[in-house]
């Protein structure tokens, strides 16, 4: 689920402006951090609800992200719109890196992984054999939620129009009313704080983060997304499930085969199978449906 939420942001701001944001993955970052720093304020005026300390990691972070997110479409991709793609692909990577490192020095201790506050329920649910931790079932249905809910918002509301109205031709909407920069400017807040929810929720699952987290984070949303189809939601999400499935696979199957080989390579695996499946498919699973697409 989290690499289907860093997916869907790939695709929300291709979609849009047929972009490539690199720095996705360590706006991701930027957002554990600042629901990490958020808790920590939480904690520091003594309030001891996890329910509590976690509604106020989420605000923090979607905020803090989300404002990032149309400053970073405001000053770097509305202005590099009509250069060569190149160019904005460049410089978000450049801007990628700038996050990581800002983090990594200014941060307190930034460079040094940091534990992350395990406020969800600690149960299990027990079906013959099979065991589930009630936290992987709560994230998983705030996921299921998260992306149901961006979903409503563009088929079903008429701001969700204006989106698919400036996604399908930019100039035409335009002219028929639609304030493109504001749509752009909330798009990209909107996935960046689908990026934000996404980070938060990796710390909540493995009770850590750390500056670099952005940076595999991001590949694996960025390949999820090619896998399903870059432009699809519904791509997105089947590309997030299918490299998660890959990883379990290769964690399971590659000690298995080649004792030597531990399941740590299950991500060389994972990406070795994206590898061929592009190669297979080049338009991804699910393919956007347009006449051209540069």
């Amino acid at each position: 689920m989290i690499y289907a939420m860093v997916a869907v942001g790939f695709t929300l701001f291709f979609g849009v402006l047929d972009v490539i944001k690199f720095s996705h993955g360590d706006v991701l970052m930027v957002g554990a951090f600042a629901g990490l720093a958020a808790s920590a304020g939480v904690v520091a005026m003594h309030v001891d609800s996890p329910w509590l300390q976690l509604l106020a990691i989420v605000v923090c972070a979607v905020t803090v992200t989300g404002l990032l997110g149309a400053g970073i479409a405001r000053v770097l991709i509305l202005p590099l719109r009509r250069a060569p793609p190149l160019n904005t692909l460049l410089a978000t990577l450049m801007l990628g890196t700038v996050l990581r490192e800002a983090v990594r020095l200014f941060y307190p201790d930034g460079s040094n992984p940091k534990p992350f506050p395990a406020l969800l329920p600690a149960g299990e649910f027990t079906i013959g054999a099979l065991s589930i931790r009630a936290d992987n079932l709560i994230l998983l249905a705030a996921g299921v939620a998260i992306i149901l809910g961006v979903h409503l918002l563009i088929t079903r509301t008429r701001f969700g129009m204006a989106i698919r109205a400036v996604a399908q031709d930019g100039e035409t909407a335009r002219l028929m009313g639609i304030n493109f920069e504001v749509v752009v400017l909330v798009t990209f807040a909107l996935g960046s704080a689908m990026a934000a929810l996404a980070g938060v929720m990796n710390g909540l699952y493995y009770n850590e983060i750390n500056f670099n987290v952005g940076l595999l984070l991001g590949v694996i949303g960025f390949a999820a997304a090619i896998l399903g189809g870059l432009g699809n939601i519904y791509g997105a999400i089947l590309g997030g499930f299918l490299f998660a499935a890959l990883q379990v696979l290769g964690s399971a199957m590659l000690p298995a085969l080649v004792p030597d080989i531990p399941s740590a390579y299950k991500d060389v695996f994972a990406f070795a199978v994206v590898i061929v499946l592009m190669a297979w498919k080049p338009t991804g699973l699910i393919a956007e449906k347009a006449s051209e697409r540069v």
